[in-house]
């Protein structure tokens, strides 16, 4: 029935390279890559071809392929699967590397350490002292040969052709007939022909210090060449010298050379070594010892070979997360094994890790998550982030723990480009918003704007407009002088995502006012950014067909560009602001805005300084930013937001407020003071704190209602009812020359007077004043003053105290 003929080999579920690999193994026995049909993993395939008139030969083959089968040791070649045929054998194992090929690429790279020779060595003596101590076994072909390196750079013991019993029951060792492995062989085999007292140890023994030999210093070229160390190190030079002694009796049990060699000083007493000993055990050491270890473990990686972080460590970590429960710990090392993982590797093993992740409630847990971001954003996806990240990082915002919100927010600066437009300009911004009104800590509000003023760029084009200038307004109120800061820098960095117009009326008031802060470093960003507005304000009024240029990214989509360059202009990074604020945080724990002074106004000498007035804890939830524009379509374009103003980016502290309103030198209760008059406490001074015009209410409301004021003297003549144009006869005499005259009893303005002109820059009651009538009544005021001051020359009297002459 020949259609029942089947060809063994085809069938193999493991296909081979043509070619055998460099530096098989001596003997008939050849080396070849291959990889499963399957799965297409690795693997390495020994291939013996059976030839006629080698019987014995093929009996050694038989012998070591069912030897290999049956032996399972950490250390010991491991064996997948095999054929057996009339024609051939093949043994399939783990996807190893000669010993010999592998110790040369690594010292062609310059990467091989003393650390990984130890660790190998201690394998090998381990594999040994198993065969020989449990199984009764002697290996009888420990040579170079005989090892092999996995893709972990763990060594493993092969080359099981010619091992027999120990105990001599299965005759006696069998014959090699391969010159290259004779040399390997001890001087007392062929001194005494193997009758020498010995114990069932020595010959091994003798090899493997062979091997020590070749690992440090090359091939053996002959037996007395093993008594030049070498390059052989220092500390296991005693230990070596026993393996190669003259008398066998003295050649030490494999167990006792470990243990000689792990002793304090000796060779394979290092961290490395240690690792990966507790790393063989790990499964049955104490929750408390996982935990010591693996918090130990990231130090140490950076000295370890690349292979071992990736191919043995890494497996062990995710384990340790996935049923050790081992928690928070395992995250630093974890993430500084995937440095040495491909952009593919990482997305398989260690992003499935990183989302599951942060859905725990472990806040050690999300902190370190928040903390080690940076190393693993960029091989996060858009709707991984959107989905699965996103929706369990803003709990954050909500903790009660100041470490985890600041770390939230940070963390914001990684995850804004990949965030979709409504996490980005709805949810983002609306926790953004609470922090910076409500947080109790001030580096914490700080923060916020400072990470509100880099992400500015990847917002759309009507949420800056809405969002920014509030926000960077709200902060140079704060009373945590970093916060002003952040404001004033904030607008900096984003300076080319406002029009011409927000420049002239809403952000040079709010800087202006900054220039006599009590803080010389806020006065400095003041001062620099107030130049870098007023030079783009100058080179649009020199040449207005340059507005289109510099507004061009005041409409623009979101760039992630543009906020490279607001980065690098601002020179402010949140790492600096990081330290401040943990610094910070620990100093003063319970630290609030109700415990902080609002900065107060120079005051004038002389005069005492006003008593520091505390911050409520919650600002008031009526106050807004933008409660009345001067412009009425400003104002409804304001009122259609996504409640970003509902979320209290609105006054900060009305009661701070209304103290630097009171303190301020524009107002007219502070001219009164410089004159010498006291300040009636009760008066409501105008709306001059430019500090604080937005949350004071619009302009007209200052005008409309002002307090009573005792009238000038008759005859007084305003500066409004002047030709300022300068059109009048230059022989009128001194426009100000009435004031000698004139009793101080007061510098506050009249009710009506400032809508006496054309005051066309700001929305008053001037602007229902018709320019005919203003001409009409500043030509009988002039006419007045000459009347006036006609009769006093002729009068000729002395001038009244309490007055001075103007020139």
């Amino acid at each position: 029935m020949w259609f029942f003929a089947r060809d063994p080999v085809r069938d193999f579920p493991f296909e081979l390279s043509p070619e055998p690999a460099d530096g098989g193994p001596p003997g008939p026995w050849a080396l070849h890559s291959g990889r499963k049909k399957a799965t297409g993993s690795p693997v390495s395939i020994f291939v013996y071809d059976v030839k006629p008139g080698a019987e014995e030969q093929t009996q050694v083959a038989k012998a070591a392929f069912k030897r290999l089968k049956t032996l399972r040791h950490p250390n010991i070649l491991a064996y997948i699967d095999g054929l057996e045929t009339d024609k051939c054998l093949h043994v399939v194992t783990e996807a190893v590397t000669p010993l010999a090929v592998y110790l040369k690429a690594r010292q062609e790279a310059g990467g091989l350490k003393e650390l990984e020779l130890s660790w190998g060595l201690h394998q090998i003596v381990k594999a040994l002292s198993f065969l020989v101590n449990d199984c009764n076994l002697i290996h009888n072909n420990v040579c170079m040969a005989a090892v092999f390196v996995d893709r972990a750079g763990e060594w493993k013991l092969g080359g099981l052709d010619y091992m027999y019993s120990a105990q001599g029951n299965g005759g006696g060792p069998p014959s090699k007939g391969i010159p290259e492995l004779e040399h390997y062989d001890p001087p007392e085999l062929a001194d005494s022909g193997g009758k020498a007292v010995r114990e069932k140890w020595s010959a091994d023994m003798w090899r493997l210090g062979c091997l020590i030999w070749e690992v440090f210093n090359g091939p053996l070229p002959r037996a007395a060449a093993l008594r030049n160390p070498g390059k052989i190190p220092k500390s296991l030079v005693p230990h070596y010298c026993e393996l190669v002694g003259a008398n066998p009796k003295m050649r030490p049990n494999p167990a006792r050379f470990l243990q000689n060699c792990r002793a304090p000083g000796g060779f394979m007493n290092n961290r490395f070594v240690e690792t990966n000993l507790f790393l063989e055990e790990i499964q049955i050491k104490e929750p408390a010892e996982k935990q010591k270890f693996f918090q130990e473990l990231s130090k140490s990686l950076d000295s370890f070979p690349e292979d071992f972080c990736r191919h043995k460590v890494l497996p062990q970590l995710l384990t340790a997360f996935e049923f050790g429960n081992a928690g928070a710990v395992v995250l630093t090392p974890l993430f500084k094994v995937g440095k040495f993982l491909s952009a593919e590797e990482y997305q398989q093993k260690i992003i499935p890790v990183v989302v599951k992740m942060f859905s725990s409630t472990d806040r050690a847990m999300r902190i370190r998550l928040l903390q080690q971001m940076e190393q693993f954003i960029q091989y996060l996806d858009e709707p991984t982030v959107n989905t699965q990240i996103f929706p369990h990082v803003v709990h954050g915002f909500l903790d009660t723990n100041p470490a985890i919100r600041e770390q939230t927010v940070k963390s914001m600066l990684l995850l804004a480009p990949k965030l979709n437009e409504a996490n980005l300009n709805v949810e983002l911004m609306k926790h953004f918003a609470r922090l910076q009104a409500k947080d109790e800590q001030g580096p914490i509000r700080c923060n916020t704007t400072v990470c509100l003023g880099k992400i500015g760029s990847y917002l759309s084009a009507s949420t800056r407009h809405r969002v920014l200038t509030s926000a960077f307004s709200r902060a140079t109120k704060d009373p945590f002088a970093p916060s002003r800061v952040a404001g004033v820098l904030g607008f900096a960095a984003t300076h080319n995502l406002y029009s011409m117009s927000d420049c002239a009326h809403k952000i040079l008031p709010v800087l202006c006012g900054l220039t006599v802060d009590p803080e010389k470093s806020v006065r400095d960003q003041a001062f620099k950014a107030i130049r870098s507005f007023l030079s783009k304000l100058e080179s649009v009024s020199e040449d207005p067909t340059q507005l289109a240029e510099v507004e061009k990214d005041v409409h623009a989509a979101s760039s992630p560009g543009m906020g490279g360059a607001a980065a690098s202009w601002a020179g402010w990074a949140v790492t600096g602001v990081s330290s401040l604020t943990s610094k910070l945080i620990r100093a003063h724990p319970t630290a609030t805005p109700a415990e902080t002074n609002v900065p107060q106004r120079p005051v004038p000498e002389g005069l005492p300084a006003p008593a520091p007035t505390p911050v409520p804890a919650t600002p008031a939830t009526s106050g807004h930013w933008e409660t009345q524009e001067e412009d009425k379509d400003t104002a409804e374009d304001s009122s259609t937001a996504d409640r970003w103003d509902d979320e209290d980016w609105g006054s900060l502290e009305q009661e701070a407020e209304s103290v630097l309103a009171q303190q301020d030198d524009w107002n007219p209760g502070s001219q009164a003071s410089r004159a010498g008059q006291p300040m009636n406490p009760n008066q409501k001074s105008p709306e001059s704190d430019w500090s604080g015009w937005e949350a004071e209410g619009s302009w007209e409301q200052g005008w409309q209602e002002p307090s009573p004021q005792e009238p000038p003297p008759e005859g007084t003549r305003l500066a409004s009812e002047y030709n300022w144009s300068g059109q009048e006869p230059s022989d009128k005499g001194d426009p100000f020359a009435a004031l000698s005259a004139r009793r101080e009893t007061g510098t506050q303005p009249r009710p009506d007077s400032w809508g006496d002109d054309n005051w066309e820059g700001l929305e008053t009651e001037s602007r229902q004043v018709k320019a005919e009538l203003a001409r009409k009544k500043r030509e009988e005021r002039r006419k007045e003053m000459e009347a006036k001051r006609a009769e006093k020359k002729a009068a000729k009297g002395p001038m009244k105290l309490g007055t001075r002459k103007l020139d």
